[in-house]
């Protein structure tokens, strides 16, 4: 089946809610193997595909917003919670869940972390909105002893989203994109050293208030990119949510067609094709500018999984 009509067929399959708990991150190392975490302290887990969810909650951790999940297989998963000073936190597992390893809690009480990305179970980058005018970077050479890094200058009214844990994309071994929002953001940017370095690029998406910038990115290689967001107030509105880049993120286009506020997009290689999602709906391309609708929206997208709110899990199948 080529990719367009892939995309024209694709639909969801819902998954069964297992928890009243908002899902806001999701990571699917492998066909079998899922993971999704969310709000109160609460993962899931599958390894057979969606037949059998394990549902859990780190010890500790009922008061934790996990926004983010990575994971790597059935035993191996980083979760990172989103909140105020010491409610951003990092947990590490290596047995399925059967225990939690707190391996960094947010020293700053001003700080608030926005997303994690890992190159590898060892090497990984944490992203933090701005404290003292310069975002927060953290990494890991182990996975465990985590190390703050000088982050980029922030302008002023520019900050970070950790609406879907897909404000920051990395690829490779060492390189890394973030997406900013408010009035000062809208920009993306982008290190190829692991953090030490980054350089920055102006972006036309909308980010005309505090609720609106960029929410999320993925790049299918080293050239092609899509960065979307809006305003997550106006959900409705099509205007400035969605744009591309063919250069690495050196500069950013609007295509002919706009689509609503979106929270999270996916590149899935097998399919050579785009996901986006939101709370309107969702949508799938072959091409970056062409868009077709794809059913009912959720938070955040891992390969072809998505979660969403209420305990909301789903299934992009042809």
């Amino acid at each position: 089946m080529s990719a367009s009509a892939w995309a024209f067929a694709q639909s969801f399959v819902t998954q069964p809610s297992l928890t009243p708990a908002d899902l806001r991150g999701i990571s699917a190392p492998g066909p079998k193997v899922v993971w999704a975490s969310g709000s109160k302290g609460v993962y899931l887990r599958t390894t057979d595909g969606g037949e059998h969810w394990q549902v859990g909650d780190v010890p500790g951790a009922a008061d934790l917003d996990f926004r983010g999940v990575q994971a790597f297989d059935a035993d191996t998963a980083f979760l990172l919670s989103s909140g105020p000073g010491e409610k951003s936190r990092i947990y590490r597992t290596t047995d399925g869940g059967t225990s939690w390893r707190p391996v960094l809690v947010n020293p700053d009480p001003k700080g608030f972390w926005d997303a994690i990305a890992m190159w590898d179970p060892m090497h990984g980058i944490v992203l933090g909105d701005p404290v003292n005018g310069r975002f927060v970077i953290y990494t890991t050479s182990d996975g465990v002893s985590w190390q703050a890094l000088k982050g980029p200058a922030a302008n002023e009214q520019e900050g970070a989203f950790a609406a879907s844990n897909s404000a920051l994309f990395v690829r490779g071994a060492h390189e890394a994109w973030f997406g900013t929002g408010g009035p000062g953001g809208a920009r993306v940017f982008h290190t190829e050293d692991g953090g030490k370095s980054w350089s920055a690029a102006k972006t036309p998406v909308r980010n005309d208030s505090p609720s609106a910038g960029i929410f999320s990115l993925a790049f299918s290689d080293a050239l092609h990119g899509i960065a979307v967001g809006g305003d997550s107030l106006h959900p409705d509105e099509t205007r400035g949510a969605i744009a591309i880049t063919e250069d690495g993120g050196k500069s950013w286009k609007l295509p002919a067609v706009q689509l609503s506020y979106r929270s999270a997009v996916e590149y899935l290689r097998d399919q050579k094709v785009w996901i986006v999602t939101g709370p309107t709906g969702s949508d799938i391309s072959a091409d970056m500018k062409s868009w077709t609708p794809a059913g009912a929206g959720y938070h955040a997208l891992g390969g072809v999984w998505a979660a969403g709110p209420r305990g909301a899990l789903a299934k992009f199948q042809p």
